[in-house]
């Protein structure tokens, strides 16, 4: 084995963190293949070259995978699953967008504004998941393109991941940094003012700019399952409904939005429009409805699911499960010389021999004003179906049925919506007063949403993204073989003593445009893990102040506003919003210049330099 000296090393590895950076940014292969080709490269680097005690161990390598923040996003990426799974935004989503029609100005500075405080303690993916959806329907409610929303929906979810030590995984990774290097700790709001100073002037800029600066593009055709194609179902109105003493409007029940009552039935007696009675207890509604908006109805309060199931006895019937499966609707159609044929829901049994319920009939030819489960199946009737996923797939083998595999989709089950609720804000409590270690509350917090069911061990090990895993894992590595070669501290004095002259603010200024600027080529967590040991050795080389110089990073890491690629987030708007990469630059770019500047400015203001 050979014996190089320290110099030759630190250029070495100066080299290796060059071409994963260019292997990062061409994308020619994927992140999980070129975070492990970094891990091997220094491991058999330091193995060869390393003599008898190579500056860094196999052990201290591979170290990032054991991280405390490592450890903390993933069970945070779990707790903001369970979130999502649940649906535990959707029911105050649904009363936000209620509310559109009376005030709509009013409306979307809420939606941006609660997306902005969720952000703040939980990641910012699912959040954005959650609320695509949404201001995809206010826009077209609006009569305006996604366009002008779908981009601001991520850059405010970024801007409010500056706040607090858990709103990105950059500032968990940063901090970790900080803790092994100067033996100092970010508090869960140390970043606080300066981030939300940063944020507001960030959330000024969006508002005024993203009129001008956006574009108004017209995206790709809706799809046909969001149009004409409805289905016949049935609304059972029990205690404590939501519709209980709902009263008609010019004849209609304006409480049920894109949903067609077309029959109310009560006891014996068949109510037809135009209504003039008030809904009660025990009235069974038929409804004609679209596939999406029978999933909305079932996604908004859980009286509305309790009502629809009720009516075939879903909860009593069937087999026992464990309480670890997915819920999921599917459509399947009714094979030609099916035995169902000519026989109601209710005669066939469907339940009974499925363990399936279906939720409505579909019928291409023509619409029926009559109960459910009284239709006579046809050749080609779509069934939509609802049952746990192990059932449902069982219908594969199901001759007098096609189950259609493409349509299935995972229904959140807002029954545990309140249990996802509670696990949120006590984690948050639990972190935010320091009770516990951040990273034992935040697998508390996940551990406690696979037990009380709000999502299974599937679900949870898919939440735990294999990308962020192991680019965490190979930056964690890149950062540590600067500090033990000597690249940080070189790196650290080269800048200082550029910028030292100068004074502190064009220090900082140099550090936060530099990160700024590769934030946006490679990832910002990968960024901030090869800055972070940079950072503290530029701040002992000026005397600035480590914490100082940390936040700094965190700042600039969180610029990621510039290309599609720097987050994760722009590139889940990118679709919807039907955006090209230059629009990123267009309106990212003088974003990221004003945060950089307002920050240079303000740092006397901060931290009274």
């Amino acid at each position: 084995m050979l014996a190089l000296s320290e110099p030759v090393m630190m250029w070495a590895v100066f080299g290796i963190i060059t071409a994963s950076v260019y292997c990062y940014v061409r994308e020619r292969f994927s992140i999980e293949a070129i975070s492990i080709g970094v891990i091997l490269a220094l491991m058999l680097f330091f193995h060869i070259t390393g003599g008898e005690r190579p500056p860094m161990s196999n052990a201290e390598i591979l170290s990032g995978f054991a991280a405390p923040a490592l450890v903390t996003i993933m069970a945070l990426l779990v707790i903001g699953q369970g979130m999502f799974q649940t649906g535990a935004l959707e029911g105050p989503i649904v009363r936000i967008n209620s509310a559109l029609e009376k005030s709509p100005r009013r409306t979307l500075a809420l939606v941006f504004a609660i997306a902005f405080a969720v952000s703040m303690f939980i990641n910012n993916t699912p959040v954005v998941v959650m609320f695509i959806p949404v201001l995809a329907a206010m826009s077209s409610q609006l009569r305006q393109k996604a366009s002008r929303y779908m981009m601001p929906l991520s850059f405010i979810c970024i801007l409010a991941g500056m706040t607090t030590l858990i709103g990105s995984s950059t500032n968990l990774l940063v901090n970790d940094v900080l803790q092994r290097t100067a033996d100092m700790s970010l508090s869960f709001f140390t970043q606080f003012w300066p981030g939300i100073t940063l944020a507001i002037i960030g959330a000024a800029y969006i508002i005024f700019f993203a009129p001008i600066l956006l574009p108004d593009r017209e995206g790709p055709e809706q799809e046909m399952t969001q149009s004409g194609q409805q289905y016949i179902a049935q609304i059972r109105v029990t205690e404590n409904h939501p519709l209980v003493g709902a009263a008609p409007v010019a004849g209609l029940y304006t409480k049920l939005k894109d949903v067609t009552v077309r029959m109310v039935l009560r006891g014996e007696r068949s109510l037809l429009p135009p209504f003039e009675a008030a809904l009660q207890v025990d009235d069974v509604l038929v409804v004609a409805a679209t596939r999406k908006s029978l999933s909305s109805l079932l996604s908004s309060q859980p009286e509305y699911l309790k009502g629809m199931l009720e009516i075939t006895g879903f909860e009593e019937g069937g087999r026992d499960h464990d309480g670890d499966e997915t819920i999921v609707i599917s459509e399947a159609v009714v094979a030609p010389g099916s035995r169902m044929i000519g026989r109601n829901i209710e005669q066939i049994g469907f339940r009974r021999q499925t363990n399936c319920l279906v939720l409505g009939i579909q019928r291409r030819s023509r619409m029926i004003r009559t109960r459910m489960l009284d239709i006579r199946l046809e050749a080609g009737d779509v069934l939509l179906l609802f049952g746990y996923d192990a059932d449902v797939r069982s219908l594969r083998s199901e001759r007098d049925l096609l189950l259609l595999d493409w349509s299935k989709v995972e229904l959140p089950d807002i029954r545990k919506s309140i249990y996802a609720r509670l696990i949120f804000f006590t984690t948050i409590l639990l972190a935010a007063t320091s009770l516990l270690p951040i990273e034992i509350a935040a697998l508390t917090g996940a551990m406690a949403m696979i037990a009380t069911g709000c999502l299974n061990i599937r679900q949870a090990i898919r939440a735990l993204d294999m990308r962020i895993f192991l680019l965490i894992g190979a930056a964690f590595a890149m950062g540590l073989a600067l500090e033990k070669t000597g690249g940080a501290s070189f790196i650290g004095e080269s800048v200082a003593s550029a910028f030292i002259p100068y004074g502190d603010q064009i220090v900082i200024a140099a550090v936060f445009i530099i990160i700024a600027f590769f934030t946006n080529i490679i990832s910002n967590s990968a960024t901030a893990l090869i800055f972070a040991p940079i950072a503290l050795s530029v701040s002992q080389q000026a005397g600035i102040e480590p914490i100082i110089m940390v936040l700094t990073v965190i700042f600039a890491a969180n610029c990621c506003f510039v290309t599609p690629i720097a987050y994760q987030t722009n590139l889940l708007v990118m679709g919807p919003g039907h955006y090209k990469f230059s629009d990123f630059i267009r309106f990212g770019l003088p974003l990221t210049l004003l945060l950089w500047i307002s920050y240079v400015l303000l740092v006397p203001v901060f931290f009274g330099l």
